[in-house]
């Protein structure tokens, strides 16, 4: 949010400097992310000064040059050559002294010199307005009134002054301060000052000559409706004080009618619109809501379809605009307009908010309505911008105020306890200290009594309704640096839960980090056609957009998101893993669950002239995979095949009913939704199975055994349908107490073995801890499992 120091100064009489301001703000609350010098022009007119030309000759040595003296208040006057033809003795004109650099409406900025033009010595430059940034006029030099005086800087004559923007990061809780009143407000309160209101006591109505009906068919979304007509406007531009103003802000002049109700928003806080009055049908405005898909045309030129839950301000025939959001296409001023039909509302914070989040639309007026207006500020504004219209544009206040307010808003009643604050705060503040605050900062004292106020807090503190609230509001203004940091700190010892799920989380985190992983933290908003469960989908009632309007069932999909958005920028190779939780809708319960997902595409390696690039398979999720349960000590689990639409083909890790892990590749029906063409493999793990599993896991220190582990290797030929998994299983079945280790290291699979066979090469680890086994109890152990083998995997053992 963009407040000029000027304007605020309007509202408070202080000698601080810009810096000092800022600095105050941000001890406040007020962020102030930057301070910057603005001027009405660029260059601020700086080094030019009033000029009397007291002789004018024609150029010795060219036709369309004059020689003239200028008296520029110096000892002596200067020699200026002049090609203006409308230069001549006597005038007073802007003179750009040796030195000073020009900053003309078109071109580069250049500085004057002492030069010669044509053999004649020229000490300056006399003004042409576009030459100095006051005008687009080239016809001339500017001829000022007789009246001004020779060496008054050009800056004080012109009456212009530099200004500072302070630009605010406004929360969204305190809409009390979206204004320059509002800022100055918590500025007068945190310096004690009167805070100094626009005088609106010379408001009277001239006639009634134009009165327009109003009709509140909605008073929950429109709580307060006002308006007044004022007839006989010339709608032209603004003077260079309201447009000077408004540039400084940031805001683009367009008319001295819009000017105004631009103004008095940024002034007050209080959006308002200005209706041409002769384009109301019937000479009535009608505010309700209008039937489901009713189109309607905004100023933009965009046709909209509107919902049923949209409030309109309507007239006889017509919408006309989306009421505290966007005006229609016909229903703002032009330059043919002679009678203005003016609206200043209270319209309800939630109904704006989802009316402009619904058409995608935000505006000054709607920031402010979403956040919550005055709305006892409605006639102050509407008088203000009336006076206003009549001193610039003319006219006459030409109907009675209009102000429909059925059910007055009544200020927030508050108890609130002296110990109870300081007792917050930390700090002893005495009561009158915060009587003081409080009261500074426009909230009534209804009652007192030795322990306590009773409060009540004005209806533009929408945020201050609990005495919490209100004990920050005495912190904010008190001082959050004149709190001292004690000296003891007390604290208290916890018993935690074991395992610690974040020091768990992080463990797992490091690990992937270190294997090249990247952490990605998607949103848990996403589109609704990713759900594969619609009936269980969590469904936004206020979404933001058509893609984030239900919660996300699955990781996967935001995921795969990234992933595309990083191939689209030559990033293809992705290694990445989120924490992270699912939302259902189950049996009309809502259901959160803790995953883990891990996904890889793109290459192992990046390219590198030592070795070629490879693209990443299912085993390099597997070896992942394998690696979190590792370190997390889970070893017991039983593995199977995948059959699920989630995945193109993969493998799944359970114990009985409960899934540990899923971890394939995704399907061509995903990849083509997320728009990503390279495969792409991922890992999804019940996070909270995993802890649960690790909480029942007993750590168990053992010494490194001193006696050697033998390794012996077997072949044999296998049907295809049986896995690796199937044949370890046979084997620890078969010896549970020497075998410490079966490990795979070559398959083969090819036309030269048996149709449906396929050759598995696997090697097995075996260990005494207590004695050196002999070769007799190693082949024992051997076959033994060689017998299991055949009998149970049918394994052919090749010799």
């Amino acid at each position: 949010m963009k407040i000029s120091y000027n304007w605020l100064k309007q509202f408070i009489q202080t000698d601080l400097t810009p810096e000092e301001i800022s600095l105050i703000l941000t001890n406040i609350g007020l962020e102030v992310e930057s301070l910057d010098k603005v001027q009405p022009v660029v260059g601020g007119l700086e080094g030019l000064v009033i000029g009397h030309v007291l002789t004018c000759i024609q150029h010795p040595n060219a036709d369309r040059l004059r020689v003239t003296t200028v008296n520029v208040g110096a000892a002596e006057p200067v020699q200026i050559v002049c090609g203006a033809p409308n230069v001549a003795e006597g005038q007073k004109v802007v003179v750009a002294t040796v030195g000073t650099t020009v900053y003309p409406n078109e071109g580069e900025p250049f500085q004057i010199n002492k030069s010669k033009i044509r053999g004649e010595v020229s000490e300056g430059m006399i003004c042409a307005e576009d030459e100095i940034g006051l005008g687009g006029s080239h016809a001339g030099i500017m001829v000022l009134d007789a009246d001004a005086v020779p060496g008054m800087p050009a800056k004080e004559y012109f009456k212009m002054e530099d200004d500072y923007l302070f630009e605010i990061g406004l929360t969204p809780n305190r809409a009390d301060a979206a204004s320059h009143l509002g800022v100055a407000r918590d500025l007068a309160a945190y310096l004690r000052i009167e805070l100094s209101m626009p005088d609106i006591s010379s408001f009277q109505v001239n006639n009634e000559s134009l009165n327009i009906a109003v009709d509140i068919r909605d008073t929950i979304a429109c709580p307060r409706y006002s308006s007044v007509a004022i007839s006989g406007v010339t709608v032209k531009a603004s003077p260079d004080w309201l447009q000077d103003k408004l540039k400084v802000i940031g805001i683009r002049p367009i008319n001295n009618i819009v000017d105004i109700t631009n103004y008095v928003l940024h002034d007050l806080g209080q959006p308002l619109h200005a209706f041409d009055a002769d384009e109301i049908a019937g000479k009535q405005i009608i505010v309700k809501k209008v039937a489901e898909g009713t189109s309607f045309v905004t100023l933009d030129g965009i046709t909209r379809q509107l919902s049923a839950d949209d409030l309109m301000i309507c007239d006889a025939e017509k919408p006309v605009t989306i009421a505290g959001v966007y005006g229609g296409k016909n229903s703002g001023v032009s330059e043919k307009t002679t009678n203005i039909f003016l609206e200043s509302a209270y319209f309800n914070a939630v109904s704006v908010r989802k009316t402009a989040k619904r058409h995608t639309l935000k505006t000054d007026a709607s920031f402010r309505y979403e956040r919550g207006t005055d709305p006892e500020m409605t006639l102050t504004a509407l008088k203000r911008a009336a006076l206003l219209i009549v001193e610039l544009a003319g006219g006459e206040i030409a109907s009675a105020v209009g102000d429909i307010y059925p059910q007055p808003i009544a200020p927030f009643d508050v108890e609130v306890s002296y110990a109870n604050i300081t007792g917050l705060i930390g700090a002893a503040i005495p009561d009158e200290e915060i009587r003081s605050i409080i009261t500074s900062l426009g909230i009534k004292v209804a009652a007192e009594t030795a322990e306590g106020l009773s409060l009540q807090v004005p209806s533009y503190k929408v945020d201050v309704t609990r005495e919490c609230d209100v004990t920050e509001e005495v912190l904010r203004i008190y001082g959050y640096n004149n709190i001292e940091i004690p000296a003891k700190i007390n604290a208290s010892l916890a018993f935690t839960n074991k395992p610690d799920k974040e020091q768990t989380q992080h463990v797992i985190a490091d690990m992937l980090t270190a294997n090249g992983y990247l952490e990605i933290m998607c949103n848990s908003l996403t589109k609704e056609r990713y759900s594969k469960k619609p009936e269980e989908a969590v469904k936004i009632l206020n979404a933001l957009s058509i893609d984030l309007n239900v919660m996300r069932q699955s990781l996967l999909m935001p995921a795969m998101e990234s992933v595309a958005y990083n191939q689209n920028r030559k990033n293809a190779d992705v290694k990445f893993y989120e924490f992270g939780k699912t939302y259902h809708l189950i049996n009309e319960k809502y259901v959160e669950r803790p995953r883990l997902l891990m996904m890889l595409s793109g290459a192992v390696a990046s390219e590198s002239w030592s070795q070629k690039q490879s693209p990443v398979t299912f085993y390099q999720i597997k070896a992942a995979v394998d690696a979190v349960l590792g370190r997390l000590a889970i070893t017991n689990y039983q593995t199977e095949e995948l059959s699920d639409e989630n995945f193109a083909y993969g493998l799944k890790y359970f114990r009985g009913p409960q899934t540990l892990v899923s971890f394939g590749a995704v399907t061509a029906a995903d990849k083509k939704l997320a728009d990503v063409d390279k495969d792409v493999f991922y890992a999804d793990f019940d996070w909270a199975l995993l802890l649960d599993i690790v909480r029942k896991n007993k750590v168990i220190s053992k010494e490194i055994p001193k006696y050697p582990a033998v390794r012996r290797d077997l072949s044999m030929l296998v049907d295809t349908a049986v896995t690796f998994d199937a044949l370890k299983a046979v084997a620890f079945k078969t010896e549970k107490k020497l075998l410490k280790e079966v490990q795979v290291f070559d398959v083969y699979v090819g036309d030269k073995l048996p149709e449906n066979k396929k050759s598995y090469a696997l090697n097995f680890t075996l260990q005494d801890e207590q004695q050196t086994l002999t070769d007799k109890q190693i082949d024992a152990v051997m076959q033994k499992i060689i017998t299991n083998l055949e009998q149970t995997a049918k394994a052919e053992i090749r010799k």
